[in-house]
């Protein structure tokens, strides 16, 4: 039987360095002194070219449906998605989520709290933007009820342009919304809140109340949720290759999220 002993190299690095990060971060047991705050796209899903193209696993939403129960229902995602699209995807499971980026929360009661928008200045926002991805293939427009997210993924060469044009949308909307930027996406949101601000308002409430945050994220737009984290004494764990960030932890990608979140459940 033939080894390939460049596959066995690659395999024994991705143990050394699984066990390496592991090992820096504090052993934890989800148990009701903990509550779970997860980004959802590049955390437990990984980045797809479009929005619409990921696919979630049954064995994600089990094991999920696991911590949640572990947790005493202490468990929320807290994504960029709209929760509608979190509930679409996740289904069956209707979890505690904020979505857009804290600009709309779903409590654990089952309560759901939405931002006012402007209508007629959002629409004249959307058909702006929808007008410049029509010229310029490989962008897409999403429109999440109260947020447009412009996506060049496919067009990595338009960002500097693609930005241009969601600040000429920001203006039309006329201090409603304010800029944010992701991996290879700007996002129009409403102003004044983050995923530090929805972490906040969860553990004000029960289940969530007087436990310590856990927050794992991945992306530029997670950073207020591990300034809160810590400020809490909680546990901030950024996704992926080394960056700038306030977190205090690291896990080198997907797949290393998926199996702590399983050694986590076990223990």
């Amino acid at each position: 039987m033939q080894v390939d002993v460049l596959d066995c190299i690659t395999r024994a690095k991705h143990v050394l360095c699984l066990t390496m990060t592991f090992a820096a971060i504090p052993h934890v047991t989800a148990d009701a002194s903990l509550a779970l705050f997860l980004d959802v796209d590049g955390t437990l899903l990984e980045i797809a070219p479009t929005p619409n193209a990921v696919v979630v696993p049954d064995s994600l939403k089990e094991l999920l449906a696991s911590l949640s129960v572990r947790l005493d229902g202490a468990l929320a995602l807290v994504s960029g998605r709209s929760i509608v699209t979190l509930d679409r995807l996740f289904a069956p499971l209707r979890l505690a989520a904020a979505g857009i980026h804290g600009s709309e929360r779903r409590e654990a009661s089952g309560c759901v709290v939405r931002p006012r928008v402007d209508l007629v200045r959002f629409a004249a926002a959307r058909e702006a933007l929808a007008a410049w991805t029509s010229r310029h293939p490989g962008t897409l427009l999403e429109d999440k009820g109260s947020a447009l997210a412009l996506h060049y993924r496919l067009a990595p060469n338009l960002e500097d342009e693609a930005h241009r044009e969601a600040q000429l949308a920001l203006e039309r909307l006329g201090g409603t919304h304010e800029l944010q930027r992701g991996k290879s996406v700007v996002e129009l949101r409403p102003a004044g809140h983050s995923k530090g601000s929805a972490i906040s308002a969860f553990l004000r409430d029960a289940p969530f109340l007087g436990r310590l945050p856990v927050f794992i994220g991945d992306d530029v737009t997670d950073e207020a949720g591990f300034a809160i984290v810590n400020k809490l004494g909680g546990m901030s764990i950024r996704v992926g290759p080394t960056a700038a960030t306030a977190a205090a932890h690291r896990l080198d990608g997907v797949d290393e999220v998926i199996a702590w979140l399983q050694e986590f459940n076990s223990r």
